[in-house]
């Protein structure tokens, strides 16, 4: 039976690979790489990026083992007299019963209910608030009128 032209090509080319392949395996076997300790070695520098050359030791910062945190931080108390916050009631719907109030510290709008309040208010009042976080942000609560100065 008669190779046809197509089988002889890829079989040359099989034997071609293969002897390429073996080059290539002799090649490495022949020029061992460094086993040099510095050439292993690996550094992070102040960004934590892989780098070959050592960190800067000016840029180094130094870290005290007790100021790291692992997990969550502790709750610390929080001062009452932090929570207690001065703002002027820019929108009030008695008929609704709702309304909101602009921090004079943030300049932040914080929702107001009724059922928040202690005294009764009024647009453009001037009122002492506290801050509790309800399910859709910043709820005012115990807001009443500033005293007049």
């Amino acid at each position: 039976m008669a190779e046809t032209w197509n089988k002889k090509e890829r079989e040359k080319k099989k034997q071609q690979n293969k002897k390429e392949k073996e080059e290539k395996k002799r090649e490495r076997k022949e020029s061992p790489k460094s086993k040099n300790l510095d050439d292993m070695l690996a550094y992070i520098d102040e960004n934590g990026n892989l780098s070959s050359t050592p960190p800067d030791q000016g840029k180094i910062k130094k870290v005290r083992l007790e100021d790291i945190e692992i997990g969550v931080p502790k709750h610390k108390d929080i001062d009452p007299a932090d929570l207690i916050r001065k703002g002027t009631v820019t929108f009030f719907n008695e008929t609704k019963g709702f309304g909101f109030i602009k921090d004079h510290e943030t300049q932040e709008s914080v929702f107001v209910h009724v059922n928040g309040l202690l005294e009764a208010i009024q647009e453009n009042s001037k009122v002492i608030f506290e801050v509790e976080m309800g399910p859709k942000g910043a709820n005012a609560v115990n807001v009443k009128l500033a005293p007049k100065a």
